[in-house]
């Protein structure tokens, strides 16, 4: 990368327009205490929602997004949102998830960096940025922390929870944790417990955001435009994303072509690049531009500590507190949480007499397919909602 405009955080501020974001404080009297041990004050979650809540609040669907996602599931860009929903061809009027019939929430989970509570907000002891303050998190305080919003938005049950990737993590805790306040369930293309690779993987990319000098331990949000920790971040973005996709995808859209060099490689030098490097920066980029470093840390760290048999004794354990019907989808082509995966959940509810369903989406384009292939992913959410309602 070559441009030096990034900002030191690509994190939501106070002041910042607001565009569709709700926000829910927690009393300044009830602490959230953490599975860390650490306890959080002032607590404040960001949500947004669709739709209307009817009379007895039985059409209520939480959305849980991934890692780098936020509260804006569908919608236009506008201010305070520089991107579309992540999930605009899932959610809306007359789609898949119809805001016509359906009361849909999204929230930013705590940690996250789009309005919760996480590293890039004023600690409440003395003002100051959480920053390397902030306390390891889980998906299971993830949850926690949506159950209070639920109670607030006066919600007992869900008729739905639905979720991909870190999303179907939180979907599972909720079903483990929660198990009577959650009709149904929808985990996409996730797991039960993060595997070795998952959790290498992560690793890799902390590294990389470690070994950037500009990243401080944490304590960077004061670094002048392109002093912040963007290179650390970026790289740990691009290696990500080599997991998002298929080999097969890489090579149909890149193939070897190198970047404005001939065949002969006349020129070429150590750091001329390929066509595929280019789109690696592509998506480094966008993220420096709409996340928090430390957010992107606190957030990968709970993925990898996942692991819904925790405290529980076994996964069969676990597992045998879900009684909810069950929609599972895979991905044929994912190597980042492959379908073997998803098939254990499905199998495994459905020894215990769950009402599950398998769906795998046949796609090309690895993990990111529940982001992409909008008619797969949405016909069979649709049916199974219509069919539980």
């Amino acid at each position: 990368m070559t441009r030096h405009d990034y900002p030191a955080t690509g994190a939501w501020f106070p002041g910042m327009p607001v565009g569709g974001r709700k926000f829910a404080h927690f009393p300044e009297d009830r602490p959230f205490a953490l599975d860390g041990g650490k306890v959080l004050s002032n607590v404040s979650i960001a949500y947004e929602t669709w739709g209307t809540l009817n009379a007895d609040a039985s059409n209520a669907i939480l959305i849980c997004h991934a890692w780098t996602g936020d509260s804006h599931v569908t919608g236009a860009a506008e201010e305070g949102h520089p991107t579309p929903g992540w999930w605009e061809g899932v959610v809306g009027p007359g789609k898949a998830i119809d805001t016509n019939t359906w009361f849909v929430v999204c929230s930013n989970v705590i940690g996250g960096c789009q309005g919760s509570t996480g590293p890039a907000t004023a600690h409440p002891e003395d003002g100051q940025l959480y920053a390397s303050r902030f306390p390891v998190i889980t998906i299971r305080d993830m949850v926690r922390a949506q159950v209070r919003l639920t109670d607030m938005l006066g919600i007992r049950k869900w008729h739905s929870v639905v979720g991909g990737s870190m999303g179907g993590m939180q979907v599972l805790e909720w079903a483990v944790t929660f198990p009577d306040r959650v009709k149904t369930i929808v985990p996409i293309a996730t797991c039960a417990q993060a595997t070795a690779q998952q959790i290498a993987w992560g690793a890799i990319g902390r590294r990389a955001i470690r070994l950037d000098p500009k990243w401080r331990n944490g304590e960077y949000y004061d670094a002048a435009i392109g002093e912040g920790p963007w290179e650390g971040l970026a790289i740990a973005r691009m290696i990500s994303q080599v997991t998002f996709r298929s080999d097969n995808v890489f090579t149909e859209r890149f193939g070897r072509a190198l970047v404005d060099m001939d065949v002969d490689y006349n020129g070429l030098g150590l750091w001329d690049r390929f066509e595929v490097e280019g789109y690696l920066d592509h998506h480094g980029d966008r993220l420096i531009r709409r996340f928090d470093t430390n957010s992107y840390l606190i957030i990968g760290k709970a993925m990898d500590l996942h692991d819904i048999a925790r405290g529980r004794g076994t996964l069969d354990n676990a597992l045998s507190r879900i009684k909810a019907p069950t929609l599972v989808l895979g991905i044929s082509s994912d190597i980042l949480y492959p379908t073997y995966q998803q098939k254990q959940i499905h199998s495994m509810l459905s020894d215990k007499g769950v009402d599950s369903t398998y769906v795998e989406i046949d796609s090309p384009h690895g993990h990111d397919a529940f982001l992409i292939n909008f008619d797969q992913v949405g016909a069979p959410i649709k049916a199974f909602l219509e069919r539980t309602f």
